[in-house]
């Protein structure tokens, strides 16, 4: 099993997943034209991570935007994390927010109710350099 790396462009997020330490980082803004197939590399790594590996996955959510269908694929993520976290698989979410942005706060509390993941809303300072 190998990581996955995928980089950001205009439209699509950065998402850098570690095999060796199970940790899942997505940020930037997510519109690709078709959303399912920008994240089925993730949902395979996933489903391989899962069944070979087993470990601890935390899923680091840095968004600045998604729009609906890609809303939908990080809540088909959490729905596989929620049944590993069922068959005892140890699972954490933190959702970074910039602390001014209330659509993304709200977006990631949303998210947070819909799952009964280990969710963390963690706010920032972007600086002004």
């Amino acid at each position: 099993m190998q990581n996955l790396q995928v980089f950001k462009t205009k439209y699509t997020l950065e998402v850098d997943c570690s095999v060796d330490t199970g940790v899942i980082k997505m940020s930037g803004s997510s519109y690709p034209e078709n959303a399912i197939e920008f994240f089925q590399p993730l949902f395979d790594w996933l489903e391989i991570y899962i069944s070979e590996i087993g470990k601890e996955i935390i899923l680091d959510l840095k968004l600045n935007y998604l729009n609906t269908s890609s809303s939908k694929c990080i809540l088909d993520i959490m729905d596989i994390l929620e049944n590993y976290q069922k068959s005892n698989g140890k699972v954490q979410i933190n959702w970074y927010y910039e602390e001014d942005d209330e659509d993304i706060l709200e977006t990631g509390e949303e998210f947070a109710e819909d799952t009964k993941l280990k969710f963390n809303l963690i706010s920032y300072q972007v600086s002004k350099e």
